[in-house]
């Protein structure tokens, strides 16, 4: 873990350390100023903390929600995009090598394209089962562990909507990357040292 925050650091991510979901929820609302333009990845990590639901609840930003029930898809299309151009974009991480690197896959391509280019400031909560050995162990994660398991989520999702599922290996990651810096002070990752998210 440690070696890990040190290589983190070295390739220019602010990392903060926390023990469980509870202290990266507090962590995280040191971020969330009033009068800000927040933008969401899709993220189960952010849910399981409680930062989701507590953004949802706050007054006084600007929560450009792509999943908000009841809009239609031309919509969320626009709100993913509006989202790339944020004062704060959230969400996780698929991997962490020890290497200090983060590996990322999508469906849409928003979310990772997000962490790389766009919004002013990325807050990445991750936990520790996301840390692995290096590039092709993340790759080896997104596919038999995080792909795996959005797929079941994502089709279950579609139909408790009554829509067909359409989810499957070919479309839940197809756009993949892979970042190993960023300008310092544009990435802050809360480390938690829990088991979270897919």
């Amino acid at each position: 873990m440690q070696n890990t925050i040190k290589n983190l650091e070295k390739n220019g991510f602010e990392v903060l350390y926390v023990k469980d979901s509870k202290e990266a929820l507090h962590v995280a609302k040191a971020y969330i100023k009033d009068g800000l333009k927040i933008g969401l990845g899709g993220s189960t990590t952010v849910a399981e903390t409680g930062l989701l639901e507590y953004l949802l609840n706050h007054k006084n930003i600007s929560l450009i929600n792509h999943n908000e029930a009841g809009i239609d898809m031309q919509e969320n299309l626009k709100r993913r995009r509006e989202g790339m151009l944020s004062d704060l974009y959230i969400t996780s991480c698929n991997a962490v090598t020890q290497n200090g690197e983060l590996v990322n896959a999508d469906g849409s391509g928003n979310r990772v394209a997000s962490q790389i280019f766009g919004p002013k400031k990325v807050l990445l909560l991750v936990g520790k089962n996301k840390i692995v050995e290096d590039i092709n162990a993340g790759f080896e994660r997104i596919k038999n562990v995080a792909a795996v398991k959005n797929i079941d989520r994502m089709n279950k999702k579609a139909i408790s909507m009554g829509k067909e599922p359409r989810f499957n290996g070919n479309n839940i990651a197809n756009k993949f990357t892979f970042i190993n810096g960023d300008e310092k002070g544009r990435t802050t990752i809360i480390l938690i040292g829990e088991e979270l998210g897919y």
